[in-house]
């Protein structure tokens, strides 16, 4: 669970204390998939995907660290803008499926930390930025709009987050049986 060291989450009040509100809930859902689990289990792909537990949290904590500097930055943050991904050589595919990967000495104990330390960061962002503030959107041919607010970018974290726990929980119960609901 995110430890909040920089901020004071009792002075959320309004917008920013449901976004943050909510953003908790889907992380707690996400962490709560991999709670007793060794390395093994959590590198271990359960379905005909690729994803994996340990993948996922690798995953989402590379995309909230990524929307964190959009924040802050704008579209210059994002190295990925105006790629053509289908002119990327080998190596640049690679190294973007890696995202998904627990790598050999890579511990589900580190990932989870990493992802507490990026969602503090998010957390601190969330209590302080003007969530007004609009920014040009990378090139991408996954974008619809234009320019988000730091409140839409938010958003999408949080939608990130909810539908990776989602995934998780399938994978898990495909694991083990253990469920989050039900």
């Amino acid at each position: 669970m995110s430890t909040m060291a920089n901020t004071n989450t009792a002075t959320l009040r309004g917008e920013r204390a449901d976004l943050f509100q909510a953003l908790a809930n889907a992380r707690h859902f996400l962490r709560f998939t991999a709670q007793g689990l060794n390395d093994e289990q959590a590198s271990k792909r359960t379905t005909a995907s690729e994803l994996t537990l340990g993948g996922l949290i690798k995953h989402v904590t590379g995309v909230e660290e990524q929307w964190q500097g959009f924040i802050d930055n704008g579209r210059a943050a994002m190295a990925w803008d105006g790629a053509d991904f289908s002119q990327m050589p080998p190596e640049a595919i690679e190294a973007f499926h890696t995202e998904f990967r627990m790598q050999p000495g890579e511990t589900l104990e580190a990932l989870l930390e990493s992802y507490t330390q990026v969602a503090d960061r998010t957390d601190a962002l969330l209590a302080e930025v003007d969530l007004d503030t609009v920014h040009e959107l990378p090139s991408a041919p996954w974008f619809v709009d234009t320019h988000w607010s730091v409140r839409r970018t938010l958003l999408h974290i949080i939608s990130e987050t909810t539908q990776h726990s989602g995934h998780a929980d399938i994978i898990r119960e495909s694991l083990d049986g253990q469920k989050s609901m039900g």
